[in-house]
């Protein structure tokens, strides 16, 4: 096993794979920008290294000062977490230009799989069901416009190269859309370079459902199941459980079958998820969404009901060790419920709460309680990175206990100095509907104001 590993990455991610590389013995390097010089991941890790400025674009985006920071340090193997450079063909280039093994998939899935447009191109030749829509090279306005007339309003324009919503926009009629393509490409070049858009019909009534896959370089590959995350804001997950609520086994299998045709089709070789979109309307009807070729944010809840440590198959598998696991060995069990914590105030069209903390504190040893955190006492809380802080977990023998389990997880944990959507999802897990077929409308149905709190409880964390 590696001897010493660079996280590329920072915040909860950091610390997370940390837990899993002091466990095998493994030394870590962190790497720090300016606005991190006092955060937790530098802390725990066993070496710190600078790489720049506060910003993203002059740090953790800086491939170059990654790889100058991991052949400083001797460290033999590179993990990007998820963000940043995870699916960037930067730095897996560099790592093999200077030997150093990335932890991921293959070169070749991840180009892929980087193109929205490729990927159902592939999606489709694997016999993988697609969203009606239009991906071809033709990208004059005139041609994008004539198969939105055929593929009917209302749809969605996706930048190729995009996620987590951006360069995505939802047009409801026919004269809306030539100004939002132009719109979606401007924010699609702005952010990835790239003004390419794809077309798909939209769902009304969708669900988000993700599979987990898991491969090794020895042709091995596994399914570990399905994730719900359709509880989201403005295309950003807020809450995932495992394993769905409300799903048959048949739509279950077809869900796992396409994954792993898709798997196969691209020879994956690590940690990687397979999204999809269920047409609730339509009895679930399931279509590819696209591949994530990294780990997820919202990986803890299949860990917890399968007890497999995927950061540990990740580093096993860049290794070159063999699945330690097949698919008839992997079982679950129980339920899972993840709520991600943001330094936010929903209640004020979730601007960014921002400053150093005046308390931390996380709850011990509470039973079925799982927090992955990047905050220590005296963390601060920038302007700089993504607004998510912490991630709390409630396991349970069934989703209501897991609920129950978030819920005082959620209540437990103190963080002062810096508001957070706490009672929102609060909220959410003892509103009537969360027990019902979620879609990712559920927000916007059950919560267009953002909650419905009370000054006291909003104040509590």
């Amino acid at each position: 096993m590696f001897k010493r590993l660079l996280i590329a990455n920072r915040g909860e991610i950091a610390c997370r794979i940390m837990r899993t590389c002091r466990r095998l013995g493994i030394e870590t390097v962190a790497v720090y920008s300016q606005a991190d010089a006092n955060s937790r991941h530098v802390a725990e890790a066993d070496v710190a290294i600078p790489i720049g400025e506060s910003s993203a674009s002059d740090s953790y985006l800086r491939a170059d000062r990654i790889m100058a920071a991991a052949l400083s340090s001797g460290a033999q193997a590179i993990h990007p977490g998820y963000g940043f450079l995870s699916e960037k063909l930067e730095l897996i280039d560099a790592c093999e230009t200077n030997r150093i093994v990335f932890v991921g998939p293959n070169r070749a899935a991840i180009a892929a799989m980087g193109s929205k447009i490729e990927s159902k191109h592939m999606a489709r030749a694997a016999g993988v069901l697609c969203v009606p829509g239009y991906d071809e090279e033709d990208q004059s306005p005139e041609r994008l416009l004539k198969e939105a007339q055929q593929i009917g309003f209302p749809l969605l324009i996706k930048a190729s190269a995009g996620g987590g919503g951006k360069g995505m926009r939802r047009v409801n009629v026919e004269a809306e859309f030539l100004p939002m393509l132009d719109m979606a490409r401007r924010e699609a070049l702005a952010s990835f370079g790239d003004d390419r858009v794809l077309l798909e019909k939209y769902i009304v009534n969708p669900r988000h459902l993700e599979v987990q896959l898991m491969g090794d370089r020895h042709g091995g590959l596994v399914h570990l199941f399905e994730r719900e995350c359709s509880i989201q804001r403005r295309f950003q997950k807020v809450i995932e459980e495992a394993p769905a609520n409300h799903l048959s086994a048949e739509v279950a299998e077809r869900l796992y079958e396409s994954a792993m045709r898709m798997g196969r089709v691209m020879n994956y070789d690590n940690a990687g998820t397979v999204e999809f979109v269920l047409d609730a309307d339509q009895g679930d009807q399931p279509y590819f969404l696209e591949v994530n070729t990294r780990l997820q944010v919202e990986h803890g809840v299949t860990e917890m009901i399968t007890g497999i440590d995927l950061v540990e198959l990740q580093l096993r598998s860049a290794y070159g060790e063999a699945l330690s696991i097949s698919q008839d060995t992997i079982s679950r069990s129980g339920w899972a419920i993840e709520c991600r914590l943001n330094a936010e105030e929903p209640e004020h069209d979730y601007r960014a709460s921002l400053g150093t903390l005046l308390a931390y504190a996380e709850p011990q040893r509470m039973a079925g309680v799982r927090i992955d955190s990047g905050l220590h006492a005296s963390s601060e809380v920038t302007p700089y990175y993504d607004s998510m802080v912490a991630k709390v977990i409630g396991f349970g023998a069934n989703r209501a206990q897991a609920t129950a389990h978030v819920q005082a997880g959620l209540k437990q944990l103190r963080i002062e100095g810096v508001l957070t959507n706490a009672a929102l999802l609060l909220q959410i897990l003892t509103h009537p509907a969360f027990e019902d077929v979620l879609t990712t409308r559920f927000l916007d149905q059950h919560f267009p104001d953002g909650p419905h709190i009370q000054e006291s409880m909003r104040r509590q964390h």
